[in-house]
């Protein structure tokens, strides 16, 4: 699970830190999730079942994003005040 003021805030990747990029293939590894269970840690449901609503939240965020994405392109590509603008940024490939 992500602890709660970390998870609203986006996501990070460090390629150093990437399991498969540092271990090699066919080698076996473990989750802290797997271990602790096994040690006894009890509360693996309740995360699961918060990591399961975290995730519904960020799926329906995604998609607000998404369209409203969609809806400043279409806005700024019927701009005709813009239109030279856009010609020219879009001659240097951006």
């Amino acid at each position: 699970g992500v602890p709660p003021p970390y998870d609203r805030m986006k996501r990070m990747v460090v390629p150093s830190a990437l399991r498969v990029l540092k271990l090699k293939p066919g080698r076996k590894y473990c989750t802290i999730k797997r271990v602790s269970h096994e040690v006894g840690w009890k509360y693996n449901d309740v995360v699961a079942n918060l990591e399961e609503k975290r995730k519904v939240k960020s799926k329906a965020f995604y998609e607000r994003k998404k369209a409203i994405a969609n809806v400043r392109a279409k806005a700024a590509s019927k701009s005709s005040e813009l239109a030279t603008v856009q010609e020219k940024i879009a001659a240097l490939g951006y």
